[in-house]
């Protein structure tokens, strides 16, 4: 009688246990608030994938999210992300294109060791706002 006791309330805690972590996921995708006024990037693109992004946009200029993202207008702290308010946002947009378009065009079956090769904004940048110009002689 003990071990169907036990067996019983191990299964109960089991089923809420996992109701439990199903519910905290549910909640956690339905707070997430989804990117808006995307126009190069994909519009289903995750939360993480696009932080991700923007950290490696911010590593390979050397800048943080307010050098391409407009303060909010209704006084509040932080950015508006889906604002086109700074001109620099399309200038970031345009140098996505050129990068995507010269992967495409040029490195699209290029590999090294096993790695697939491809260039990005810290191929020019290198941490710097604005790539370092060379003379050609």
């Amino acid at each position: 009688m003990k071990k169907r006791i036990f067996y019983l309330a191990f299964s109960l805690l089991t089923v809420i246990s996992i109701n439990a972590v199903v519910s905290t996921s549910q909640e956690k995708d339905a707070d997430e608030e989804k990117a808006t006024n995307l126009k190069v990037l994909p519009n289903d693109i995750s939360n993480d994938h696009l932080e991700a992004i923007m950290d490696a946009f911010n590593e390979s200029l050397g800048v943080k999210c307010g050098f391409c993202h407009a303060p909010r207008k209704d006084g509040g702290r932080g950015l508006d992300f889906a604002s086109d308010d700074n001109p620099k946002k399309e200038a970031a947009r345009f140098m996505l294109k050129m990068t995507n378009e010269i992967n495409e065009n040029y490195f699209k079956d290029y590999k090294r060791d096993g790695m697939h090769l491809q260039v990005s904004c810290a191929t020019c940048h290198n941490g710097q706002v604005h790539p370092k110009m060379r003379e050609i002689k």
